[in-house]
């Protein structure tokens, strides 16, 4: 536990937050969250014992909350210097802050920066002269390119948690841009076939339900964007008795949702009959001013994307006579037709903006997959070349392994004649 106010020797220099007077209760949360995530708990032991990290420095840009703070505890102890910010200016929790940097992390984030704040904070991080990276979204990536290029000759490489960065991260690739080499956590097994499924649709859907205090069984829930997000939205939605709409524009992933059991149809279509609109897709301007004239009176829009680019503020407003708080974390627009939109969180990731994120058990996974992932580069360095790369299947299968060990399941292996059986293709 952290000892008391007067008996700490912090350096004020190595953390910009609010109030250093809450880490108490940011050591509560983390606590909490370390005692049910297993998987990184098994890596924290290794990581201390061998110290794979003494003497790097590891910049990370993450949703400041409990979760993400036992990630950075888990890099430390296993030798590193870590600083951090946030990478949402509404998800960032203040006690959390507050907790790793009485634990000796630099720690640059508040709730509620505005966009210079956000700007400097990613800067400060940054300037601590990184040799690892893990980003969420990009942002510390893109600023180091565009702001701080002449650091990325110390960055021996980094790993990407989202859909979005990673996004980001390919088009860089693509354009030769890269300075360092980054690793697609986003894209490994362990990470979206859980995290992006299971954790953004109970997160969500738990998020807007403890936000509005509304009834979800019988609505219209359009969900807009049908990936892995997408469906883990879909799939909570349905479970809680709403009636689901999927909106896409890619039409193998369109049938797929036909397939399981959902309505498809166009954006302005849905625009008319929905009651609640989710936005979950990784691009802009998914919820614009063409829909806003189409939709009921009450609809709710929300957004599951990283950034508060889905759902077009500046069109909704343009659009709105008067606009309020209706509610902490509903702003209500209303329009020049006389009908009252509410947008949640301000058109952030509603289930940071307005709750506690994903599950921990969930996390628990993804988290192992960076740490794994940080390590791999650390082992790798110099022999990777600037470009993204997919995270081993052998982290993969670990993270699995342990989990499934956590949970006490034992599963079955192959015989050998079993796996020659399967590598061979000369069988009588």
């Amino acid at each position: 536990m952290i000892e008391p106010e007067t008996e700490r020797s912090i350096d004020m220099d190595k953390y910009s937050i609010k109030d250093i007077g809450l880490a108490s209760e940011g050591e509560l949360k983390i606590e909490w969250a370390r005692n049910h995530m297993p998987v990184l708990n098994a890596i924290r032991e290794e990581f201390e014992r061998v110290k794979p990290f003494k003497g790097i420095r590891v910049a990370m840009s993450i949703h400041l909350e409990a979760k993400t703070a036992y990630l950075a505890q888990v890099i430390k102890a296993g030798g590193a210097e870590v600083a951090i910010t946030g990478s949402n200016p509404l998800s960032t929790q203040d006690d959390i802050a507050a907790a790793l940097a009485v634990q000796g992390i630099n720690v640059y984030a508040w709730h509620g920066v505005t966009d210079s704040e956000y700007r400097k904070h990613i800067l400060q991080t940054l300037d601590t002269n990184p040799k690892i990276i893990i980003d969420d979204g990009g942002d510390l990536v893109n600023a180091l390119h565009k702001e701080r290029r002449h650091l990325a000759k110390d960055v021996l490489g980094g790993s990407e948690e989202t859909t979005t960065g990673v996004i980001r991260l390919k088009s860089m690739d693509k354009a030769g841009e890269l300075l360092f080499p980054m690793m697609a956590v986003n894209d490994a097994r362990c990470k979206y076939l859980f995290d992006n499924r299971y954790g953004t649709g109970e997160s969500v859907m738990s998020s807007i339900m403890r936000t509005t205090n509304l009834l979800i069984s019988g609505k219209s829930v359009v969900v807009m964007g049908y990936g892995w997000c997408g469906r883990g939205v879909a799939i909570k939605a349905k479970g809680l008795g709403a009636k689901v709409i999927i909106c896409e524009v890619d039409p193998i992933r369109a049938i797929e949702a036909v397939m399981d059991g959902y309505q498809v149809m166009s954006s302005n279509e849905a625009a008319r009959i929905g009651d609640m609109f989710i936005t979950v897709t990784g691009c802009c301007d998914i919820l614009r001013g063409q829909h806003y004239k189409l939709m009921k009176n009450g609809a709710i829009l929300a957004n599951a994307g990283h950034f508060d680019l889905e759902i077009n503020k500046h069109e909704l407003s343009e659009l709105s006579v008067s606009r309020k708080i209706a509610r902490k974390n509903i702003e209500e627009f209303t329009l020049e037709n006389s009908k009252k939109v509410y947008l949640l969180g301000e058109g952030r990731l509603v289930n940071l903006a307005a709750g506690d994120g994903h599950p921990v058990e969930i996390m628990d996974m993804s988290f192992a997959l960076q740490a794994l992932s940080a390590r791999h580069i650390l082992d790798n360095s110099g022999q990777m070349e600037n470009k993204v790369y997919q995270v081993p299947e052998a982290i993969d299968q670990r993270v699995a392994a342990i989990k499934l060990e956590s949970l006490g399941i034992a599963i079955d292996h192959l015989t050998l004649d079993q796996q020659n059986y399967l590598e061979s293709w000369n069988h009588s």
